[in-house]
Formats: structure tokens, sequence, C-alpha cells
């Protein structure tokens, strides 16, 4: 399932017209991404948590070229599902 078909289910099933669901849809993912860049988890009881995580840096190795590199750290978003969602896929 992609946005589109997201956005196309949430309207079918909410009887909302296709534009408020893909405003809904969008709106969700922009509140998710603004709470994670903030340093915040966004916890969604019984469905799951997003939470950023800090890679660290080190060194690396060109396969090509055999050179060396330098890998910088940085920030990974991730998601830890909850029980309940867990529990539904098996």
């Amino acid at each position: 399932m992609n946005k589109n078909d997201l956005i196309q289910k949430l309207a079918d099933t909410t009887g909302l017209a296709k534009n408020d669901a893909a405003k809904a849809v969008e709106g969700v993912f922009n509140l998710i991404e603004a709470s994670l860049k903030a340093g915040e988890e966004v916890r969604l009881t019984g469905f799951g948590v997003f939470v950023v995580a800090q890679r660290a840096g080190g060194k690396g190795r060109n396969p090509q070229t055999g050179e060396e590199i330098t890998i910088k750290p940085s920030k990974q978003p991730r998601f830890r599902p909850g029980k309940q969602l867990k529990d539904a896929l098996n």
C-alpha cells in the first residue's frame, strides 16, 4: 500500500472526501515529522512508537577504490511496534 492507496482507503472507510482524507494523512505525517525533529517520541498506544536514534560515525571503505572514508554521525527514525499490533499480525 502506498500513500495514495492509504488516502483512498481512509476516504472509503470514513466517508470523508478524498481531499479531506489527503489533508488528514498529510497532517498526521507532518506532525510525526515535526515531533521527531524536535527530539520527541511519538507514542500511539496500541500501534507503536516512533523515535529518533543516534547513529554513530566511524570509518568505512569505498568498495570500488578501497579508499578509507569517514562516516558522519546521523539521526535515524525508528519504529517500534506495540503489543496490540504484534498480536494482530500473529
